[in-house]
């Protein structure tokens, strides 16, 4: 776990300042570790191996679990996307 989230070390960006954002963080990774992960020992997610799921889950699904008031909605108009400038190498 403190491989994979770099909140739990001090010396990074992502190092959280309040408890509450650290606790919403380690839940939403808790969740998403056991039931969107497919583990390579396993080749299942943690949840499918324990029978409390049946498929793996997909990020867009564990968002949808969100209370109303924590949703937020992205509209996504096509005009703002722009393209990043190609670099040349050499």
């Amino acid at each position: 776990m403190r491989m994979q989230m770099p909140r739990f070390t001090r010396l990074t960006n992502a190092f959280s300042k309040k408890i509450e954002n650290h606790a919403a963080a380690v839940a939403l990774w808790f969740a998403y570790y056991n039931f969107c992960r497919v583990h390579s020992s396993l080749r299942v997610t943690p949840a499918m191996e324990t029978d409390v799921c049946d498929y793996v889950w997909s990020i867009k699904e564990l968002c949808e679990l969100l209370p109303e008031s924590h949703k937020i909605v992205v509209e996504t108009d096509k005009t703002l996307i722009l393209k990043a400038p190609e670099r040349r190498l050499g």
